[in-house]
């Protein structure tokens, strides 16, 4: 007799989607943000943002019908880009989002120019700190007192990776 934990270990987990962020997309953004960081991007912010020629985001969904459940954000400048957000909804963190975020973002950036990515990260965010790592990057720098938080400041780690000509 097949029992409902043989079916759920049984049934194929669908993989997540990554594809390019909307403004359809925005409330969602704005949620995961405002969960995500102290002083969260309004569902406006970002659909300005998105309608810049110059900004490149890229949102995961658990399946395709489902709510974005993070997002990655980057603006460019000439041969340069600064990744400005990346956020996933708490509950779905450590489940390799970020990775797959960047992974899908790179190749977007190399083909608009990007030869030089830079990004911010709170000092002592470790878990992100390590995602940004294994992607490649580098700490180039500290800024004292860089983010707001609920305690007061945090110091940001800048870092840098050089990406390919393509």
């Amino acid at each position: 007799m097949t029992t409902f934990t043989d079916l759920v270990f049984w049934w194929p987990r669908s993989e997540p989607v990554v594809a390019r962020a909307t403004i359809q997309d925005c409330d969602d953004l704005a949620a995961v943000h405002a969960a995500s960081f102290h002083r969260g991007w309004g569902a406006e912010d970002l659909a300005a943002m998105l309608r810049e020629t110059s900004v490149v985001a890229h949102t995961v969904r658990r399946r395709a019908s489902a709510p974005a459940s993070a997002f990655i954000l980057s603006r460019i400048a000439a041969d340069e880009a600064e990744i400005l957000t990346v956020a996933t909804a708490p509950p779905l963190r450590g489940r390799g989002y970020g990775g797959r975020l960047i992974a899908a973002h790179l190749p977007d950036l190399m083909r608009a120019g990007v030869r030089h990515l830079f990004l911010e990260v709170e000092a002592e965010n470790a878990a992100a700190l390590k995602l940004y790592e294994r992607a490649g990057f580098l700490p180039i720098g500290r800024r004292k007192g860089y983010y707001r938080t609920a305690q007061g400041t945090a110091d940001a780690v800048t870092m840098r990776r050089d990406l390919p000509a393509i």
